[in-house]
């Protein structure tokens, strides 16, 4: 009899769990993580962390995929081949199979790219999670130097296009374009930009987080967009200058403000110049 009762105890544990996850999209707390972490056997976590910085300290079994391991080269920051990705997810031990969590050093920035390639891929079940050492503390995340070892697996590449912009899709005209840089780059006054894809608006990823580089919350969003005519169905392309910054726009828009038709155009403002597309200052 006890025993059916801890068995009970812990599966409504679990059921309240996941319907936690859920109801926060796919950012989660270290609180949240940390229940994940004690049940889901089939959990995989990645640090996308430059690898100097994974060597000084993550969280327990997590492995290094950092963003830039994703590029083609660091210049432009071009993904590499679907095929591409999918073996070199593959190799690291991650299965489209797995839950997967996705963390950076704090700044949002590689987490979010890396969980939205994931998601490009296919990937069902990802979830984003924010390094902040005063939450992981209270939540009692592990920390370890120590890499985990993972045997190589399966990653099963389906590509969902629901979330990935391409140039046509760009010069289409029909979504709201919105760019992720700093104004300087928007205004083409650095060495790196000489201004933005036409018709694109500046919104800066730092106006999606708090000081912590936490996401800002549902209401603190709305007001962030309050000006620019969206609904929760109107069609988006975030971009950047190559596609980091603008994951983080993405996440933001999908998984705190709800909306459900937004793409990244990943390669972004490089991507247009290179194909010999004209800018606007």
């Amino acid at each position: 009899m006890k025993t059916l009762r801890n068995i009970l105890i812990t599966g409504l544990a679990f059921l309240l769990v996941s319907s936690t996850v859920r109801a926060q999209g796919d950012i989660i707390s270290a609180a949240d993580f940390m229940s994940l972490f004690k049940t889901d056997k089939s959990l995989v976590i990645i640090d996308a962390s430059k690898a100097a910085d994974f060597r000084k300290s993550h969280i327990k079994n997590a492995i290094n995929v950092p963003n830039g391991d994703l590029n083609q080269d660091a210049e432009t920051g071009f993904l590499k081949s679907d095929e591409e990705l999918g073996k070199l997810f593959g190799s690291k031990g991650v299965s489209n199979e797995n839950t997967i969590i996705v963390y950076d050093g704090g700044s949002q920035k590689p987490a979010s790219r890396v969980y939205w390639v994931l998601k490009y891929l296919g990937a069902p079940n990802v979830k984003i999670l924010h390094k902040n050492m005063a939450t992981f503390k209270k939540a009692r995340v592990p920390l370890t130097p120590m890499a985990a070892k993972k045997s190589a697996t399966t990653f099963t590449v389906n590509i969902n296009h629901a979330v990935a912009a391409d140039l046509a899709d760009v010069k289409a005209g029909t979504a709201k374009l919105f760019d992720a840089r700093d104004a300087n780059e928007y205004a083409g006054t650095t060495e790196k930009s000489k201004g933005h894809i036409p018709g694109a608006i500046n919104l800066s990823y730092k106006d999606m987080l708090n000081t912590d580089n936490a996401f800002k919350a549902k209401d603190e969003l709305e007001k962030v967009v309050a000006g620019f005519g969206l609904s929760a169905d109107t069609p988006i392309i975030v971009s950047c200058q190559s596609g980091k910054r603008a994951a983080v726009l993405y996440v933001a828009f999908t998984s705190v403000l709800g909306y459900k038709n937004v793409k990244m155009y990943d390669g972004s403002y490089n991507d247009w110049v290179a194909k010999g597309n004209t800018v606007e200052k």
